[in-house]
């Protein structure tokens, strides 16, 4: 059975894209992005903004759109089982299109992977597009750095 991402996360304001690879099985239970509590992307982000960011998909979305971020994930249906990066290049079923989200969304001038693997797919399927490499803020990476993650943010959100 095909596994199906979530919606992007956008709108006319968002001024960057942060991709992922597909949701963990811990965030389709939850019906959201990065819904692994181990999972640092939203406290990096809290972090970075200096901002608390409540536990629940609706605020998590607000806080989203009020810093224009968009999210979103490069795979869109994968018959992978379990949350595995490395399986999942393997058992990629369909791809989002990323060229069409970025002529419906002309305020977004940066694409950021989370992680390697949305990084590669995305750079095999859209080779014109310049996407940036991001440490992935999975639990699975125990080498993560905040700080490439707030290298990249000062140049956004710092102009």
């Amino acid at each position: 059975m095909k596994k199906i991402c979530f919606k992007a996360v956008a709108d006319k304001n968002s001024k960057i894209l942060i991709l992922g690879s597909f949701p963990s099985e811990q965030s389709l239970k939850q019906g959201f992005y990065y819904g692994n509590k181990s999972n640092k992307f939203w406290k990096i982000l809290s972090e970075y903004f200096n901002q608390q960011i409540e536990d629940n998909p609706q605020s998590k979305k607000q806080f989203l759109l009020e810093h224009n971020i968009a999210i979103w994930d490069i795979v869109n249906k994968t018959d992978l089982k379990g949350s595995s990066d490395l399986q999942l290049q393997k058992q990629v079923a369909e791809i989002n299109n990323i060229e069409r989200f970025l002529k419906e969304h002309k305020n977004i001038a940066t694409v950021f992977c989370n992680g390697k693997t949305s990084y590669n797919i995305a750079c095999k399927a859209f080779p014109k597009i310049d996407f940036i490499y991001l440490p992935s803020t999975s639990p699975a990476n125990v080498s993560f750095s905040k700080q490439v993650w707030f290298e990249h943010f000062d140049k956004i959100f710092k102009k």
